[in-house]
């Protein structure tokens, strides 16, 4: 089976931004050590309303239903839930044009 990118996007509720960041940086080293993503370096991004956009590739169509049954990625899910709003990206100012910029977030 074939790999497949994600864009998710993560928008803070007020005063969150920092605990988002903390679950961002979690997230990836579990998929990667639950190896449902590939070694592609990941991609953090941020849109100018404070949205986060993370780009994973997933090794294959079934890691998301995988990963959706795992606890420790539902762990950190559960979390983001309470904390942010998972956007679609058809919502982001920028992903209405053309060529969309985002600001790169290193982790």
């Amino acid at each position: 089976m074939s790999s497949q990118v994600v864009f998710a996007a993560y928008k803070p509720n007020e005063g969150k931004e920092e605990e988002l960041v903390s679950l961002i940086k979690e997230h990836v080293p579990v998929l990667r050590d639950l190896e449902l993503i590939t070694d592609r370096p990941a991609l953090t991004l941020k849109a100018k309303d404070g949205t986060f956009i993370e780009v994973i590739e997933w090794n294959d169509v079934s890691s998301a239903d995988k990963a959706h049954e795992h606890p420790r990625v539902a762990e950190i899910w559960e979390k983001m839930g309470t904390i942010c709003t998972f956007m679609p990206m058809s919502e982001l100012p920028e992903a209405s044009k053309a060529f969309s910029h985002f600001e790169v977030i290193d982790l």
